[in-house]
């Protein structure tokens, strides 16, 4: 569940602004041309609609859209729609455990053995020698259940209702991943369905629940919400598209139970940013668990992976943090964080097709321009 191209759409800017209030005339004023510069370069990439959210400390919180939230209808993007944010959800479902491991109730170097007693258990995978923190950091060796047969239709599969314990059942039938890197990693979806299974294993609750409790409500995210089988977007919705034989088609209903703690999160722009900024301005997480999400190793996209986080340093010396997102509904997702919190920048796009390494340095420099 992580990045194409194609026709250009028509710009669409609407941004709100709360800036924090002038004390003096010496404070520095904001600038808002940063902002104003992405977003026609957005407005180029390809996409059916991109909302976006963007946070500084001099011009504080900006919510914007470029393009269509709905072809159909001809609505605008505007900055409050609701998106799947696909695999960002797994920062959100490690820092649940993260906290866990603050509170004494999960350990990151216990086996998945220790939790979830005999589940894994065949001649390729063994439960006793994989731990939490390699599920994190998909380093387990598990495979992705998406690659197996079942999943070679996705369509075939949009309406039907899977337990995630079904997911990691069917994985465990392939064989092991081919794409490991030296360090061990190979992302994997079946490593966080695991992670949720462990979650209500040790505290009797979903993780849908859990992030609902310790994140969703804490922070106040009135639009980010766990969808269960709830195939709608609630409004104002981005709406979903899938290249098909050229054309863009509205896959925006579907059931995505199957993703579970690997992606099923529903959120805004806005209160991605805002999970975001308060994670990396230490929030939501003690400092030695914080450390620990930010140790990386090498990924299979050439940057870091850390605990559910992806390390960006696209810039020498100018290191931002993110995690991408993919859904086969056609929506994506793309943030970026920098190392104190005050500064980030979060997409949501409506469409599969669009020039991902172009939409990556708009971001880049974004963030790096705003202030």
């Amino acid at each position: 569940m992580r990045g194409k191209a194609s026709a250009v759409l028509a710009l669409a800017f609407t941004a709100s602004l709360v800036a924090p209030t002038a004390t003096s005339t010496a404070t520095p004023r904001c600038d808002t041309k940063p902002v104003q510069t992405a977003l026609k370069a957005l407005g180029n990439v390809g996409a059916s609609g991109i909302s976006v959210t963007v946070k500084s400390p001099r011009c504080g919180v900006w919510n914007g859209g470029v393009g269509l939230a709905d072809l159909r209808t001809g609505r605008k993007v505007v900055g409050n729609e609701h998106s799947r944010i696909a695999s960002d959800t797994k920062t959100w479902v490690s820092t649940v455990v993260l906290q866990l491991v603050g509170e004494g109730k999960i350990k990151l170097d216990d086996s998945v053995d220790h939790y979830l007693p005999g589940l894994i258990r065949t001649k390729d995978y063994d439960g006793r020698k994989i731990t939490v923190r390699q599920l994190l950091q998909h380093t387990s060796g598990l495979p992705d259940y998406l690659e197996g047969p079942d999943w070679e239709d996705l369509e075939e599969h949009r309406w039907d209702h899977f337990e995630p314990l079904e997911t990691v059942e069917q994985a465990l039938r392939l064989p092991p991943p081919e794409d490991r890197t030296p360090d061990g990693f190979s992302y994997s979806n079946t490593n966080y369905n695991l992670v949720g299974l462990i979650v209500t294993e040790v505290t009797g609750r979903s993780i849908g629940t859990e992030i609902e409790q310790r994140l969703i409500k804490p922070l106040g995210l009135r639009g980010t919400y766990w969808p269960g089988d709830c195939v709608t977007l609630r409004k104002p919705d981005l709406r979903g598209y899938v290249d098909q034989g050229g054309k863009l088609v509205d896959k925006t209903e579907w059931n995505v139970s199957a993703a579970d703690a690997s992606g099923a999160l529903v959120s805004t722009s806005a209160d991605a940013t805002a999970f975001w900024t308060a994670l990396w301005s230490g929030k939501l997480l003690a400092p030695a668990q914080l450390a620990e999400m930010k140790k990386t190793i090498p990924d299979d996209l050439g940057e870091g992976y850390g605990l559910g986080v992806e390390r960006y340093e696209r810039t020498p010396g100018f290191v931002t943090w993110g995690h991408s997102g993919y859904m086969e509904s056609g929506h994506k997702f793309r943030n970026a964080v920098t190392e104190d919190g005050r500064r980030a920048v979060t997409l949501m796009v409506g469409s599969e097709r669009f020039n991902s390494e172009k939409v990556d340095s708009i971001i880049e420099k974004l963030i790096h321009d705003i202030r």
